[in-house]
């Protein structure tokens, strides 16, 4: 057996070894209600996210990881020090419970192998299986290239203003992944865009008629808007998400304005493959609302990710998953959306594998124990090799 197999086997044995502890950790963190709510005093996204936090944080440190928390607006154990790092970036705040659940939404209850809760798998799950990776591989007591954090994430949901905060106060990271998507490894994630078309109220026939035209009555491809673009291999353009504002006050969707001129608005998310910037998307939006009196604006942007298939991350996450699943890890691309988008320097890896769908967000949101233990040995092996690159 060659060096890198005995460090692989090494791997498994400590997550195999650990499984029950990394299962009783997970339910602990889906006990926690961590929907972003009113902010206070070292929690600006609410109680439960700090209680979230703070619980990730205290983990890792009885783990033996050092920890930072960024004044309740993210947080992260790390193992190793430099600043060239590695990082694996989940989330602990989660999506309202909802109805329909057949067990409490924060009860950790595990039945017949599989966790259920909300959070569970997105994403409380896996950025525990990552913080089980990284102890995996401190236990080698190898010295790495880059030191690794893994980083707890608390505003995913509603905005990503945690990210924002941390990229003010820490530089990104050299090579990394989020486990907050699907299996194989996303080499390229379409970018996201929130347009705005603005008219007043004395011009409400023209803006529906607009927007009827080139939105609601249309196909989600935007060909009347002429952005009904397509990449062999990145995809299509897609308009979804529409949104009207008619507040007085100026509340119109995803920002506001001072109503000085009795503002209505119409919000479309477009989602855009690799090989199509913003601009060439906005300059036929505009040019057709001026046309009929009409204001276009680009509310929020999100550029496409995109990585070479060949690169050495991309190619040492592949290996990670193959090694563990014997299964093809022909890296794919996808049309979500996650932190990859505004932290630069990584993909989305995880933890979702080919099949499942339709689980977070849902009732009843659930992931087994042997995925999350297969996501750890995943993690594990991709960690470990991202740090020696």
């Amino acid at each position: 057996m060659d060096e890198q197999n005995q460090i692989d086997r090494k791997l498994l044995d400590y997550i195999d070894e650990n499984r029950d502890r990394l299962v009783e950790h997970v339910r602990q963190m889906v006990r926690i209600d961590s929907v972003e709510r009113e902010a206070r005093d070292g929690a600006p996204f609410g109680p439960g996210v700090k209680e979230s936090l703070d619980l990730a944080l205290s983990i890792s440190r009885e783990m033996g990881f050092e920890t930072v928390n960024l004044d309740g607006y993210i947080g992260y154990a790390f193992h190793g020090r430099g600043e060239d790092y590695v990082c694996a970036m989940g989330h602990v705040d989660v999506v309202p419970a909802g109805e329909g659940w057949r067990e409490p939404p924060f009860g950790g209850h595990m039945e017949d192998g599989v966790i259920y809760g909300r959070g569970v798998l997105d994403n409380k799950g896996p950025v525990m299986a990552c913080l089980y990776g990284l102890a995996a591989v401190k236990s080698l007591g190898l010295t790495l290239r880059h030191p690794v954090r893994i980083i707890f994430g608390c505003d995913e949901e509603t905005g990503f203003e945690d990210l924002r905060y941390y990229l003010s106060k820490e530089n990104p990271p050299v090579y990394g992944f989020t486990p907050d998507c699907k299996y194989p490894v996303v080499y390229s994630e379409r970018g996201r865009a929130v347009v705005r078309i603005i008219g007043t109220r004395e011009c409400l026939g023209t803006f529906f008629d607009f927007v009827n035209k080139y939105f609601i009555g249309a196909g989600n491809t935007g060909d009347r808007l002429g952005i009904d673009y397509y990449h062999e291999e990145y995809g299509m353009m897609e308009m979804r998400g529409y949104r009207l504002g008619l507040e007085p006050g100026g509340n119109t969707g995803h920002g506001n304005y001072t109503d000085t001129e009795n503002l209505v608005s119409f919000d479309a998310t477009l989602s855009y493959p690799g090989g199509i910037v913003i601009q060439d998307i906005m300059k036929p939006i505009t040019e057709k609302a001026e046309g009929c009196g009409l204001k276009a604006k680009l509310v929020q942007n999100y550029d496409p990710v995109v990585f070479a298939k060949d690169s050495p991350m991309v190619k040492a996450m592949q290996d990670s998953y193959e090694r563990v699943t014997g299964m093809d890890g022909t890296p794919v691309t996808t049309t979500g959306g996650t932190y990859a988008k505004a932290m630069p320097g990584i993909v989305p890896f995880g933890p979702s594998f080919p099949g499942q769908k339709g689980i977070s967000h849902n009732p009843n949101e659930w992931m087994t124990v042997d995925d999350l233990v297969t996501n750890a040995k995943i993690y594990a092996l991709a960690l470990y090799r991202l740090a020696q690159l």
